[in-house]
């Protein structure tokens, strides 16, 4: 068993419970648990407070409570020492975090005996002149407005491809692709591509289509003359604005972050789940096959819906 362990919490839903089921757990062994100041006020008074940058030299895991978007700062945070990160979904969907607040004492269990893989996830290292900033589903340029268009030229490695005219231009990890990417007609990557996409949205004029790059990529988008001016969001936060001539560059940092998967091949099938509710074509008899085993035994009502 690791000798501290991080928490990073949503900032506004109901997470007591899992804290809760997590120092019960540790109660009795020589482990910490850690948060950061900037969370003192969602946690008890058992859970140690740290600066940030203790947290990030200390803990050797770190439970996620929320969503995707608490999972993704909890790896963001963790970039310069990536270590083993377990997502507890309290929040709605959910393609990243694996565990339910009910399943989290089984999951401390596993934690604590070994039993898990971990899955690798590169992000982007995003550019913005002197900023760096870092995302592990999309950096997004969008109009600042409703009115106008962005335009914007496309360089790999020092050599011009073409550009981009329309309302947005989305470049996406292959974590991210099942998010903006995939509702913009974009392609679903398979986590083990290593690969990033660049899909326009309502596209005008110049490049209409999806374009798959390989991971040691390096590509650069200037603002044109004629571009309205543009908004920047990474991994769904505002990033700043660039204006015409400025430039964004974006090249993947492999191994960025470490999930904890309990049950790789039950997280699988329930992000083919979730991807089927939102549109992902499966036949009916596919569809069947994503229903546990348990609850198809339970009758052939199941199987006739």
């Amino acid at each position: 068993m690791v000798s501290a362990v991080g928490l990073v919490v949503h900032p506004s839903k109901p997470v007591a419970k899992s804290v809760e089921a997590l120092l019960a757990f540790v109660a009795g062994h020589p482990v910490r648990v850690l948060a950061r100041e900037s969370d003192r006020g969602r946690v008890p008074a058992a859970v140690e407070m740290v600066t940030e940058e203790q947290f990030v030299a200390q803990v050797g895991a770190v439970v996620s409570l929320g969503g995707d978007g608490t999972m993704l700062g909890a790896m963001r945070l963790m970039i310069p020492r990536p270590v083993p990160v377990l997502g507890v979904n309290h929040g709605n969907l959910g393609f990243l975090v694996e565990v339910s607040p009910a399943e989290l004492p089984g999951a401390l269990a596993q934690l604590a005996a070994g039993d898990f893989t971990i899955e690798p996830h590169p992000c982007l290292e995003v550019g913005t002149g002197p900023d760096v900033r870092y995302g592990f589903n999309d950096v997004v340029l969008g109009r600042t407005g409703r009115t106008g268009s962005i335009s914007v030229d496309l360089t790999v490695n020092d050599l011009h491809y073409g550009y981009y005219k329309g309302d947005a231009v989305i470049v996406s990890t292959p974590t991210g692709s099942t998010a903006y990417n995939y509702a913009a007609g974009g392609p679903v990557l398979s986590p083990s591509s290593q690969a990033m996409v660049i899909t326009p949205v309502a596209p005008m004029a110049g490049i209409g289509r999806p374009v798959v790059l390989g991971a040691s990529e390096r590509l650069r988008l200037t603002v044109a003359e004629e571009s309205a001016p543009i908004a920047v969001d990474v991994d769904g936060t505002v990033a700043g604005e660039l204006g015409r001539g400025e430039q964004l560059t974006a090249v993947m940092r492999p191994d960025a972050a470490q999930v904890m998967r309990l049950s790789a091949s039950k997280h699988a099938s329930r992000s083919r789940i979730k991807l089927s509710l939102l549109d992902l074509p499966l036949r009916r008899d596919q569809l069947l096959e994503l229903i546990p085993p348990e609850l198809r035994r339970q009758g052939p009502q199941i199987s006739e819906t």
